[in-house]
């Protein structure tokens, strides 16, 4: 899949490389994912890591932050992801990262971006056809795998839900660039967590070699979105195709499976 085919090129401008889905969310939202291009950080985070937690030099973290708010045009909210299923309300007076600890995050509110910071994992943004709100939604395997059938996606689904006083028919899902399935090497424990919730999740596990398996978390997600009501026509982005694979395009995304040592990317969602 080309750089073209990701964008819609009715969105504003970003940085060149950026990726903004191509979806039919309402215009006043709006919503991008960062690559690796354009910002001042030296190897081997080059050069527009976002995270603060993973020993880049400080200053070039907060200019290329900056790089990232002046870009959209809101202040995108960075938050404390611990792999969980916690979803935080945003609004004015919750703005500090340093006190919010989850791995979601929803909005009514103009001018806050929704924002996920990934290097592997699965981003998900969420709005409803009214954008009254939005959300953003980090999956990894043990968050989307959750307990006992709920995870962070049906958390993040929940809030949007109640924010927007809308129901599933009415939402639309964007799965950013993770882990490909050609890449994500996972044990019996992995796929167990999934199997044991919804004996269906069977089918996007591919044995590579005695207790390893391939995982296509894309897949996963677009199953689980599908049990809590989504149709395919409401759930867009990632497809599981090799340009959406962090880990085998290193020239455009971070990827710590595959560098251990690397940056952070961005999926933000925001009202305009």
């Amino acid at each position: 899949m080309t750089t073209t085919s990701m964008n819609n090129p009715r969105s504003p401008p970003f940085h060149a490389d950026w990726l903004v889905p191509d979806w039919p969310a309402p215009t006043h939202v709006r919503a991008v994912f960062s690559t690796r291009d354009g910002g001042v950080s030296a190897a081997p985070f080059d050069t527009l890591n976002l995270g603060d937690h993973v020993n880049d030099a400080p200053d070039a973290v907060r200019a290329n932050r900056a790089v990232l708010r002046e870009a959209i045009g809101a202040t995108p909210v960075f938050l404390q992801q611990v792999h969980g299923q916690q979803v935080a309300t945003l609004d004015r007076a919750r703005t500090d990262e340093a006190t919010t600890a989850a791995d979601a995050c929803v909005t009514t509110e103009p001018g806050l971006a929704c924002t996920i910071m990934v290097a592997d994992c699965l981003p998900v943004l969420f709005t409803d056809r009214q954008g009254v709100a939005v959300a953003a939604a980090h999956a990894g395997w043990r968050g989307l795998a959750g307990a006992s059938g709920s995870g962070v996606l049906e958390a993040a689904v929940r809030a949007v839900n109640a924010a927007a006083s809308s129901d599933v028919p009415t939402l639309l899902a964007w799965l950013g660039p993770c882990i490909g399935p050609k890449a994500f090497e996972v044990g019996d424990e992995v796929r167990e967590a999934f199997v044991a919730q919804q004996a269906e999740a069977s089918a996007w596990f591919s044995p590579c070699a005695p207790g390893k398996w391939l995982a296509d978390l894309p897949g996963l997600a677009r199953l689980r979105l599908r049990t809590l009501g989504f149709l395919d026509a409401q759930v867009y982005g990632n497809d599981s195709s090799c340009a959406w694979c962090t880990v085998n395009n290193p020239s455009r995304f971070f990827s710590y499976r595959r560098e251990r040592v690397t940056g952070r990317m961005a999926a933000c969602i925001w009202k305009l």
